[in-house]
C-alpha cells in the first residue's frame, strides 16, 4: 500500500522553455548549479507515495515556490541566479513572462491541488541545498545543517514536525534542524488550507550517493506514517 503522502519537488527540473531560450544567458551548468541537484534521484517516490508533483522547468526560470507576483530578482521569473549570476542577456517582456506564468506555474499548483483533494495525511515539499549559502539566501556563506524541517510557523502540528524530524535523524544519522536557515515557502504556505505540509532540506554534501539519500528519506517518511496513524 502507498503512503498517503503527496511529495513535490519543485526545483529539480532543468528545462529552459522555448519562449525563452533566445533571452537567456546561462549555461547548462548555470541552470543545474541554481537547481536543486540530486532531488531528481532523491526524492523519485512515485512507486512508494500516494502522489508526486514535480517539473521539468529550470528553478532559474520559473520558480514555483514563489508567489505569482513576487517580482523580486530572486522571484517567480528571475533576475539572477541563487548564484548571484544574471539569468537573461534582455529581461523577456511581460507577454512572455505571463506564458510562462500560465504554461508551467498555475498548472504546478493545479496539480497539487488535486492531489490534496485525495485521502492524504501530509504533504512534504522536498528540496536539496547547498551545503554553504549562496549570495542570494538565507545565511550567504554560512555553513548549513545536514536536514532541515520547516513548516512556516503553522503548516502542520507541532508534534508532527518534532515527530518527523526525529524519525529522519534516525534514518540519515545526523541532526535536523527545524525552521533554520528556511522558516518555509511559498508552496507549503499557499496550500496548507488544503493540507497539512512541511519542508524538507537535504544537504548536498556528498556524505551519502543519492540513491543512500533516497533509501533513509524513505525509511523516515515510513517510520513517520506508522507513528502518526498508530
Amino acid at each position: 500500500m502507498k503512503l498517503p503522502l503527496l511529495i513535490s519537488v519543485p526545483h529539480a527540473g532543468l528545462t529552459v522553455p522555448p519562449e525563452v531560450k533566445s533571452y537567456c544567458a546561462l549555461t547548462r551548468q548555470q541552470v543545474i548549479e541554481d537547481g536543486d541537484q540530486g532531488a531528481a534521484q532523491i526524492y523519485d517516490l512515485k512507486s512508494e507515495v500516494a502522489a508526486l508533483v514535480t517539473t521539468d522547468i529550470a528553478r532559474a526560470i520559473v520558480d514555483v515556490n514563489r508567489a505569482e507576483d513576487d517580482r523580486r530578482p530572486d522571484g517567480v521569473v528571475k533576475t539572477h541566479t541563487c548564484w548571484n549570476v544574471p539569468v537573461y542577456r534582455e529581461f523577456p517582456p511581460q507577454e512572455v513572462i505571463e506564458v510562462l506564468l500560465r504554461r508551467y506555474y498555475r498548472p504546478y499548483h493545479s496539480r497539487l491541488t488535486e492531489a490534496s483533494r485525495q485521502n492524504l495525511l501530509l504533504g512534504i515539499d522536498c528540496h536539496t541545498m547547498a551545503a554553504e549559502g549562496p549570495p542570494v539566501g538565507p545565511g550567504a556563506g554560512l555553513g548549513r545543517p545536514p536536514l532541515c524541517l520547516s513548516s512556516a510557523a503553522g503548516t502542520c502540528p507541532g508534534d508532527w514536525i518534532e515527530s518527523l524530524a526525529s524519525c529522519l535523524e534516525r534514518a540519515f544519522d545526523r541532526p535536523v534542524s527545524v525552521n533554520d536557515p528556511f522558516p518555509g515557502g511559498f508552496i507549503i504556505r499557499a496550500h496548507t488550507h488544503e493540507l497539512p505540509w512541511v519542508q524538507l532540506e537535504l544537504t548536498r554534501a556528498p556524505f551519502l550517493t543519492p540513491a543512500d539519500k533516497r533509501v533513509r528519506v524513505l525509511t523516515a517518511i515510513r517510520e513517520w506514517t506508522v507513528d502518526a496513524h498508530a
